[in-house]
């Protein structure tokens, strides 16, 4: 019987750490998506993420927005039920607010585009719920205005999409964060974890 060598384990992923961003853009964390029967997944994690996320942020003087959606009537979002209330506290000021958006593009028909203008913004990190929709949405059209943009592969999350009869199984809900972000093409920085993340304040700050 001859002999083989074993195969050489493959070399770990180095993913280096990005230059800072100018703002923080945290996609619907909302209580219905992160909180109860409702929640996703990995709701813990992403409260985790995201809340690390804003306080150096905030250390940093970036920009924060903080992005709310408006559902429709009797959804788990509609605007002013308990579900559709941030979980993260809002600290007001010049550079923290709060963007509600009737879309899943945070851009459309807000005014998240002149904010980030107006603040000299070049650089966002985009986080929060859901992966494959609003954060997908919303860092897609960013990436076409021209910002260079970060969605940490660790601060994003779903749900499961559910079996369907002749069409597949269950697909977890990592599987459908990550194939949503690699969707977005090599542009945007979909590998680096949220703990590499650095902020800077943006140029008009």
């Amino acid at each position: 019987m001859s002999q083989h060598a074993e195969t050489p384990a493959p070399p770990a992923v180095n993913t280096p750490d990005p230059p800072p961003v100018d703002a923080l853009i945290v996609v619907d964390v909302q209580s219905a998506f992160v909180t109860g029967e409702g929640a996703v997944p990995a709701a813990a994690r992403l409260v985790d993420r995201t809340t690390d996320l804003l306080a150096r942020a905030r250390r940093d003087g970036a920009l924060v927005v903080h992005l709310q959606n408006d559902g429709p009537p009797g959804a788990e979002d509609e605007p002013h039920t308990p579900g559709w209330e941030l979980h993260h506290p809002v600290e007001p000021g010049p550079r923290e607010l709060v963007i509600r958006k009737p879309y899943d593009d945070g851009f459309e028909e807000t005014r998240l585009g002149g904010v980030l203008t107006d603040a000299g913004v070049r650089a966002v990190a985009v986080c929060g719920v859901m992966s494959e929709m609003c954060v997908q949405a919303t860092a897609r059209t960013a990436l076409a205005r021209g910002y260079r943009v970060v969605v940490p592969h660790d601060a994003h999350a779903t749900q499961d999409v559910p079996a369907a009869p002749g069409i597949s199984e269950l697909v977890p809900a990592a599987t459908v964060s990550r194939v949503a972000a690699y969707a977005l093409g090599s542009d945007a920085e979909v590998t680096v974890r949220a703990s590499q993340v650095t902020f800077t304040a943006p140029a008009a700050g």
